[in-house]
């Protein structure tokens, strides 16, 4: 009887101390492959200043960071590469974050920003602005269409708004898709009728990183910070909502106040990211995926994951299409279909896409 006490007190604390030891080793692992993912997004941001249409030295593009302009190449490398690089870093994170929300708080593996309307809604403000003022000036044109992606968006949740819980999934899905579908036909009437709007449309709305001044960066980067944070905020209820709205709730989580900041925040993201280079697609569905695979359904690490890894798809997209099209470009939400697509695909057939 001894005996099997003695046995009993060893046995426990060896599979405490076992268990303690396994989580350990699982957080070093996720922060060493987050740290492996800040280092390639660091190597495609250094690529995406020194590499582009136009050839210019590395230590030409060194000299123009370091002193400011002094050539024709100086203004290349700091009015045109470093602005849409430093845009596609905030535009991919915002767009991968916001992956990761709407597919947590629709429970649809398939879901993706564009869910709530509000890449239709900024592109049909887009429309709008150009087919009244005629203007295309992307510092005018980021208002018009964030306004437009906020309006979209809380038309979505008004229609799909009913119970306590907050806007159930399958409604919300269902209003978004009839708002997308209602806002397409406004701007296909409107570019059908007015074949100028049509051609000044068309560039922003494939989805481009180029051509967008420092000032559009300074203008949308307060949006997305506000909601990058408010998304990493709701990390921990997130997990709780995952194992059901019932259980969520036992756990002291607030299940209609989590539904709601996370809508915003996902208005707040998507919408300063098409309102800042258009529509892109595809970095909202198949990054969580691809972060998800990296490192499991954590909130908590899924988050830092996508945005590294939506950063680096969508500035090494804009690469491909920089060099690939010598000396043009192919816009980088073109890219990034090519891009996603086989890797999406790939994940698909490798393993199955659990519920969430």
């Amino acid at each position: 009887m001894g005996t099997a006490t003695i046995s009993t007190t060893e046995v426990v604390p060896g599979t405490d101390g076992e268990g303690r030891r396994r989580r350990t080793a699982v957080t070093a692992a996720r922060l060493l492959g987050l740290l492996l993912a800040c280092a390639l997004l660091a190597l495609v941001t250094v690529v995406s200043v020194a590499v582009g249409a136009k050839a210019i030295p590395p230590g030409e593009v060194l000299r123009a960071l370091l002193h400011g302009r002094a050539s024709v190449d100086d203004s290349v490398v700091l009015d045109l590469r470093l602005p849409r690089t430093l845009l596609g870093i905030a535009v991919g994170a915002a767009l991968g974050l916001a992956g990761v929300l709407m597919q947590a708080l629709t429970r649809n593996p398939l879901a993706d920003p564009g869910l709530l309307g509000v890449n239709m809604g900024a592109s049909a403000a887009v429309v709008v602005a150009i087919a009244l003022w005629h203007s295309t000036d992307p510092s005018f044109c980021v208002w018009f269409a964030f306004a437009g992606a906020g309006l979209a968006s809380a038309l979505v949740h008004l229609l799909g708004s009913r119970g306590r819980s907050g806007p159930p999934p399958v409604r919300l899905a269902l209003a978004g898709t009839a708002v997308s579908a209602v806002l397409s036909a406004l701007i296909s009437v409107v570019t059908l009728l007015r074949p100028d709007v049509f051609d000044q449309f068309r560039f922003w709305g494939v989805g481009s990183l180029g051509g967008q001044p420092m000032s559009v960066v300074t203008e949308v980067l307060p949006f997305l910070g506000a909601g990058a944070l408010l998304a990493l905020g709701l990390s921990g209820p997130l997990n709780a909502l995952a194992l059901g709205d019932d259980t969520a709730r036992a756990l002291g989580t607030g299940v209609r106040r989590t539904r709601l900041l996370g809508l915003l925040a996902v208005t707040l993201l998507c919408g300063a990211a098409t309102a800042a280079v258009g529509p892109i697609a595809f970095v909202g569905l198949a990054v969580p995926h691809l972060a998800r695979a990296l490192t499991g359904s954590d909130h908590r690490w899924l988050m830092p994951y996508a945005m590294v890894c939506g950063a680096a798809l969508l500035v090494g997209s804009d690469i491909l299409g920089r060099v690939l099209a010598r000396p043009g470009e192919i816009q980088a939400g073109i890219v990034t279909a090519f891009a996603g697509a086989p890797v999406f695909i790939a994940l698909v057939r490798r393993r199955r896409i659990a519920e969430l």
